[in-house]
């Protein structure tokens, strides 16, 4: 029966058509893990990730950010316990810790179940499904976004507006947001906002409407905790710290090498010191 025969072949290629264009069920998340990332398939299809080698960073580690580090602390802590807390937005100069603190203050409480998702600034699009995803689960999560900020014309802020403080659906009661940025307001900010601060209509001064776009942003996360530049003492004691957590040892000749090296880079800071101390202690192995 060639006819028939013929007809199974096309009805098998119209199948696999079919299926090559259909959206594949997405893997359960390995859900034992304690740190995964969000990733996104050619497809646009997002899916959490397991992450296998987690960077555990212990709190003492972190030098100088006293203050910051104990607002944290708590809000995570009162987070962890069932409690009200805030989404929490790390602001301030490059290299001074934010991102680490991050990575630090889930480390302390990765014990008792948080977890951490890494979410890319390209992929906030993609939150509501991130929600959607974990928004049920037991667990708590902290949702972290590196280095966030957002140029002129671009509207995946929107979508974080949104699931901060925003949307119809109430904020899930087991997640929180911590974003690290080198910009205090997120989105830029021109002389021309500055020059239009306020409209007139009919004697009714209104301000102007692109300020308040661009504020109302960073005023969603509840906590800010702001950064700034270290002091050549801040700098020397973690470039202390790190040498000798390093195995090396710390002297006066070592603290003049660390001095060169941060004139060298034209800045003082706890990535400046940790650098500084990786190529010390690497340089004085034997081969």
């Amino acid at each position: 029966m060639p006819d028939f025969d013929q007809f199974i072949t096309r009805l098998e290629q119209l199948v696999n058509r079919v299926e090559a264009i259909l959206p594949v069920a997405a893997a359960e998340p390995d859900w034992s893990a304690s740190a995964f990332r969000w990733r996104v398939k050619p497809n646009g299809n997002g899916y959490l990730q397991a992450v296998k080698h987690p960077h555990y960073v212990e709190l003492d580690a972190l030098k100088n950010i006293e203050t910051q580090k104990s607002s944290i602390v708590r809000n995570t802590r009162q987070f962890v316990a069932g409690h009200q807390a805030n989404n929490v937005l790390l602001t301030g100069a490059r290299g001074t810790g934010k991102s680490t603190l991050v990575k630090a203050v889930w480390t302390a409480f990765a014990k008792d179940g948080l977890k951490i998702i890494e979410v890319d600034k390209t992929d906030l699009l993609h939150l509501a499904d991130i929600v959607d995803l974990v928004g049920e689960r037991p667990e708590k999560f902290i949702i972290f976004c590196d280095d966030l900020s957002f140029e002129e014309g671009e509207i995946s802020y929107k979508a974080l507006k949104s699931v901060l403080d925003g949307s119809i659906a109430a904020p899930t009661a087991n997640m929180l947001f911590y974003a690290t940025s080198n910009r205090r307001h997120l989105l830029p900010q021109k002389m021309r906002d500055n020059l239009d601060v306020v409209s007139y209509e009919d004697g009714e001064i209104r301000p102007n409407d692109s300020i308040e776009e661009k504020v109302s942003l960073s005023e969603r996360f509840g906590l800010w905790l702001s950064f700034y530049p270290f002091s050549q003492d801040d700098y020397l004691a973690a470039a202390n710290y790190w040498v000798v957590n390093l195995g090396g040892t710390w002297s006066d000749q070592v603290q003049d090498a660390a001095l060169l090296w941060h004139r060298t880079r034209g800045a003082r800071s706890g990535r400046v010191a940790w650098q500084f101390a990786k190529d010390y202690v690497g340089r004085q192995q034997p081969d």
